[in-house]
């Protein structure tokens, strides 16, 4: 169906249009259905709220294998001890059907493009090729001064055979994991690899005080000067967390035009801290929102991410009137899209990328309706998606996935996480 009508449909703002949607696009959207517009299916948007697709900006979309096995830990302490282990043990299919679980979780909380890094990444694009959602790809890219280039000739070689591919849902990146975790002679010939095609980077930056306190002593500088002294920043940039970020560092990141994937739930339950998200906003920063894996943050429900993103920092700071419920879910669509460099997403209007979702709006937490948007933010739940389109296709039609089979993913996602982790019960 490559014509589309949603009809009688809410909006954010409160309006009641109606949507069309031609082929990949957004046709129209106004009260009237312009003349010789062609419908081949319709939607009744009658009680649905229609917003743009929501964009994580930061995902390890495999590790919903490891979901549940390794909880109330510190970072370092559940990665080496918990999650590395276990991680040397993946193999590709592994991979697969682990992202293929995320993908199918995402799909049903709204989400319709994500930033993924992880390995076996061929695997990834597949998944995202089969299922018709959106995504930033990148490998995961950890390395010494005796770094063979593998992992970097790996990205590479990922570029050249999936970028724009999959009816261009597909976007590649290159991936350096953290400062801790990649030395600068490495990391050096990451970015002149990312130059040479062309590729941006998704970098993991200022996630934990441990890693500040490392980065200082080892280098002299705090991780995001750091990077800034070695020439990443010459290069698109999205960095994850970014919790301890110092006034002096977002300044650079506003210089250098770096855009950050905030993720609320992830460091909170890691106990990592709350990021200066405030601060950024207030210095033009471009601020995404990203679940992490699902091993550190137990789903991968943006709407949650969006919830905490508008809550946290009034607390914090006791201030009501800090990241209001607008600005939290334009950090998850608009800002997500601008933060990963992608065009024509995170907005309804015509001439943009038919990324679509629809809510149900008849159960009773959505009532009274006084403000749409302050509803979906604090009252809606990801249960309440009934439809969503990615690049104008229905992958969700009604409450039903139409490119997965749910049964079986739950299935093989089961097996394959008690075989890594040597789960007997």
């Amino acid at each position: 169906m490559s014509h589309i009508l949603i009809k009688n449909v809410h909006t954010i703002d409160n309006n009641i249009v109606s949507i069309g949607v031609k082929e990949d696009k957004i046709a129209f959207i106004g009260q009237d259905v312009p003349t010789g517009f062609t419908i081949e299916h319709t939607i009744d948007g009658k009680d649905k709220l229609a917003v743009p697709g929501m964009v994580n900006t930061h995902t390890h979309a495999a590790m919903t294998l490891f979901r549940s096995y390794a909880d109330d830990m510190d970072l370092m302490d559940w990665l080496q001890n918990k999650i590395w282990p276990a991680e040397a043990k993946l193999q590709a299919d592994d991979v697969y059907w682990g992202t293929m679980l995320s993908v199918a979780e995402m799909l049903r909380s709204g989400t319709t493009t994500f930033a993924d890094m992880y390995f076996f990444m061929d695997e990834v694009a597949r998944v995202v090729d089969e299922t018709g959602i959106r995504s930033v790809l990148s490998r995961g890219l950890t390395g010494g001064d005796d770094s063979d280039g593998k992992s970097i000739a790996e990205n590479k070689d990922f570029y050249k055979n999936w970028q724009g591919k999959a009816d261009g849902r597909i976007t590649v990146m290159f991936g350096p994991h953290a400062p801790y975790t990649c030395s600068q002679k490495f990391l050096e010939e990451v970015i002149n690899a990312a130059a040479d095609v062309g590729a941006p980077l998704h970098m993991h930056l200022s996630e934990t005080k441990g890693e500040v306190a490392e980065c200082l002593a080892k280098h002299g500088k705090t991780p995001i000067a750091y990077m800034d002294s070695i020439g990443l920043f010459s290069l698109p940039t999205i960095a994850a967390h970014c919790t301890f970020a110092t006034s002096e560092e977002i300044c650079i990141m506003k210089e250098k035009n770096v855009s950050v994937a905030h993720n609320p739930q992830s460091n909170l339950k890691l106990a990592s801290g709350v990021a200066p998200v405030p601060e950024m906003l207030k210095a033009g920063i471009v601020v995404g929102l990203g679940t992490d894996g699902a091993s550190s943050n137990n789903n991968l429900d943006m709407l949650e991410e969006v919830r905490l993103a508008a809550m946290a920092h009034k607390a914090i700071a006791n201030d009501p009137k800090l990241v209001n419920a607008r600005e939290a879910f334009d950090m998850a669509t608009v800002q997500g899209a601008q933060a990963l460099r992608l065009t024509g997403l995170g907005v309804l209007r015509a001439d943009a990328k038919a990324d679509i979702v629809l809510y149900d709006m008849t159960k009773p937490h959505w009532y009274p309706r006084f403000d749409l948007c302050q509803m979906l933010v604090y009252a809606a739940q990801s249960a309440d998606v009934h439809t969503v389109l990615v690049n104008g296709k229905i992958l969700l039609d009604a409450g039903k996935l139409t490119t997965i089979d749910e049964e079986k993913v739950k299935y093989e996602a089961e097996a394959r996480a008690k075989k890594l982790t040597g789960y007997k019960g």
